[in-house]
C-alpha cells in the first residue's frame, strides 16, 4: 500500500557524529517512514568522514535513509549508495555536470537518484523547463525547499512529472496542506525533534491521510483472554528470534501498545499498566504482533533495546534447568557463530591458530586463499556428486568471513545489503 511519508533530515555538517547518531535513531524508534541524512561540503576528508558515518548508522537503524552529499562523478554516487543509504541526493545548484543525474540513474536505478531545489537559489530558473530536465534525466524524486506556497506553485507540484518531496520546517507550513499533495510522496522536516511522531501521524489518519501507522486485523474482543480479561503476551528479539520475556496485556495495554509502537503490558503484581523501559530506558518498539491459532496468545517481534530483564540479562530466560549439547543447522546462527571464534582469534590471537597465521600474514595472503579457494569449488562441481563441493564451499565461506573481518565488515552488513536488493 502507497502511504504518505514523514522524513526527518538531520544535518550532519560540523555535528559531532554520536549526537547524529543518537538523533537518528530517536527518530527511528519513534516512527520515522525514512532519515534525511546530508553533509554538501565538498572538502575531502570532511566527505570521508560524513561517509564513514552514513556507515554506522545504515548499522543502526532498519528504516531506509537518504544520504545527500556533494557529488562530482559517477564514484561519488557509488561510495553513497555503497553505505547502505536507500538513495542519494544530489544538490542540483553543486552538480557541474548535469548528464551525471542520468547516468547515475541508468546504472542505479531511478528510485536510487534524487534531487535538491532549493528554490531560494533556483529563482532564476523555469520550473516547468527544469522539471522536464529532471524527467529526462530519468530522476526519481525531487525535493523542494524553501518554496513558498502560492496556488501557482501547488498546482505545479501536482502536475509534476515526477515525485516531490517538501523539505520544510513547519513553522509557518501545517504538515497536513503540504503532504495531502496529490503528487507528494512525504514531508521532510526537523520539527519532530523531541517530539512525537506517531501521535502526528494519528492526526494525519483521522484527516483521512494515509500514513504508515499499525492497525489491529482483529480487535480485542476477539481474543480469548483468561478470568482477568488478560492475555500472555511472548516476546521475541526481532533480529535474532531470541526468547526474551513473557508478560500479559489487557484491552487498554493492547491498544496503548498498537497506537504508540512501544510494548505496554498489564503488570498483575501491580495492578497497573507499565509501559516497558519507562523507568529503565530498556524500550521494547514493535516490529510485529502476531495470534496464535486458538487466539489465546500473542508473539510481539521487537527491537529491545538494552537488556529485556531487570536483572540486566539479556533475556529472562537464562536459568538453565535441561540441556543436551546439540549442533544448531540454522544459517545465519551458524555463520555468526563461526564470525564471532574469528573475530575472537584476530583479537585474542592464539599459538597455533590457523586463523592468526592468515590475519598476520595479512590481506594479499586472505586474497590469495579465496582465489584458491573458488578455484577448487569450480573443479569439485565439474565432478559427479556434491559431498566434495559442500567441504569447498564450506572452506571457501570461511576464508570468506577472515576477509570480511579483516576489512572490518560482518554478516550483518551483507545481509542488509542483500535485503536492499530485494
Amino acid at each position: 500500500m502507497s502511504y504518505k511519508k514523514i522524513i526527518p533530515y538531520i544535518n550532519a555538517e560540523s555535528e559531532i557524529p554520536a549526537n547524529v547518531l543518537n538523533l537518528a535513531k530517536s527518530y527511528s524508534y519513534g516512527g520515522a517512514d525514512e532519515l534525511f541524512i546530508y553533509n554538501y561540503s565538498k572538502d575531502e576528508k570532511s566527505r570521508e568522514e560524513f561517509l564513514s558515518l552514513a556507515k554506522e548508522l545504515s548499522k543502526e537503524i532498519d528504516i531506509p535513509f537518504i544520504i545527500g552529499c556533494y557529488i562530482k562523478r559517477l564514484e561519488d554516487v557509488k561510495k553513497a549508495i555503497y553505505t547502505g543509504a536507500a538513495s542519494v541526493m544530489i544538490k542540483y545548484t553543486l552538480l557541474e555536470n548535469k548528464s551525471l543525474l542520468k547516468e547515475a540513474s541508468e546504472r542505479f536505478g531511478t528510485e536510487k537518484i534524487m534531487v535538491e531545489l532549493d528554490m531560494m537559489e533556483c529563482m532564476d530558473l523555469d520550473t516547468e523547463d527544469m522539471s522536464l530536465t529532471l524527467s529526462e534525466n530519468q530522476v526519481g524524486t525531487v525535493m523542494l525547499k524553501h518554496m513558498a506556497f502560492s496556488a501557482s506553485i501547488k498546482e505545479k507540484i501536482e502536475n509534476s512529472l515526477i515525485k516531490v518531496i517538501i523539505r520544510d520546517s513547519l513553522i509557518r507550513n501545517d504538515i497536513g496542506c503540504l503532504i495531502t499533495l496529490s503528487n507528494v510522496t512525504g514531508v521532510s522536516t526537523n520539527f519532530f525533534e523531541n517530539k512525537d511522531i506517531m501521535k502526528a501521524k494519528h492526526a494525519l489518519k483521522e484527516d483521512g491521510v494515509e500514513v504508515n501507522t499499525f492497525e489491529s486485523k482483529l480487535s480485542f474482543a476477539e481474543f480469548k483472554l483468561d478470568s482477568n480479561g488478560l492475555i500472555p503476551v511472548i516476546v521475541q528479539d526481532y533480529r535474532s528470534d531470541e526468547v526474551l520475556m513473557l508478560a500479559y496485556m489487557n484491552e487498554e495495554a493492547y491498544n496503548k501498545t498498537v497506537a504508540g509502537g512501544r510494548m505496554t503490558y498489564y503488570s498483575r503484581s501491580r495492578s497497573k499498566l507499565w509501559l516497558k523501559g519507562e523507568t529503565s530506558g530498556h524500550y521494547q518498539y514493535v516490529k510485529e504482533l502476531v495470534l496464535d491459532c486458538d487466539n489465546d496468545t500473542i508473539l510481539a517481534k521487537v527491537l529491545q533495546i538494552g537488556p529485556a530483564c531487570h536483572t540486566g540479562e539479556q533475556t529472562c530466560f537464562h536459568k538453565e534447568l535441561v540441556k543436551k549439547e546439540y549442533n544448531s543447522s540454522d544459517p545465519f546462527h551458524v555463520f555468526n557463530d563461526v564470525y564471532q571464534i574469528i573475530m575472537d582469534r584476530k583479537v585474542n590471537p592464539k599459538e597455533g591458530s590457523y586463523t592468526n597465521y592468515l590475519f598476520d600474514k595479512g590481506i594479499d595472503k586472505i586474497l590469495k586463499k579465496c582465489g584458491e579457494e573458488a578455484t577448487e569449488i569450480t573443479i569439485a562441481a565439474k565432478n559427479p556428486g556434491a559431498d566434495e563441493l559442500r567441504y569447498e564451499i564450506a572452506d571457501y565461506l570461511y576464508h570468506l568471513m577472515v576477509l570480511m573481518a579483516e576489512c572490518g565488515l560482518d554478516w550483518n552488513d551483507i545481509t542488509t545489503e542483500l535485503a536492499h536488493r530485494k
